[in-house]
């Protein structure tokens, strides 16, 4: 009989969630993805050491900056996808389509909520002391990003999805 828990599964069969954690890391999509954008947001601390003189480490964590890694995440899953399912596969349309609004988000809204945060920043500095909100803590003004710093981050998930994808394939085959 069958034990409780016990599964049958046919031969070559995945498992469920297509086996766990180690099938996730054998996702050469996500894999891409998460690699463009470790690699954009750790270049965000070179690039504004690079800019200001000042070597900020809060940059690998921060939002805002160049390259954009959201923008390379997005572009560098798209990228992967491409390359194994086709860019005429409806997966690569979804992650196309997706990659296309990040972008547009980042120099659209998140960039002008940065802007105006800086414009708020400024008239409460200017307040007087006894002011209600004269002590409010400063709103984060780094939040989008310019459409170089998107390009950027698109060149860098690029170029990190076709690498990896390549030495995927290279190594495991498709």
């Amino acid at each position: 009989g069958a034990r409780f828990g016990a599964t049958s599964r046919p031969a070559g069969a995945m498992a469920p969630l297509g086996g766990g954690v180690p099938a996730l890391i054998s996702s050469p999509a996500l894999m891409s993805a998460l690699l463009a954008f470790s690699f954009a947001q750790s270049a965000k601390v070179f690039t504004h050491w690079y800019s200001t003189g000042k070597l900020d480490w809060g940059r690998l964590v921060g939002s805002g900056g160049m390259p954009s890694s959201h923008t390379a995440l997005v572009v560098g899953l798209t990228t992967a996808v491409g390359l194994k399912d086709s860019v005429d596969s409806s997966l690569f349309a979804l992650c196309l389509v997706f990659s296309l609004v990040v972008m547009y988000d980042a120099t659209g809204v998140r960039l002008q909520a940065g802007r105006q945060a800086e414009v708020l920043n400024q008239m409460i500095l200017e307040l007087p002391q006894q002011h209600p909100v004269s002590d409010t803590r400063p709103l984060r003004d780094s939040l989008g990003h310019t459409p170089v710093e998107v390009g950027a981050g698109a060149m860098v998930g690029v170029v990190i999805g076709w690498l990896h994808y390549s030495m995927w394939i290279t190594q495991w085959g498709p």
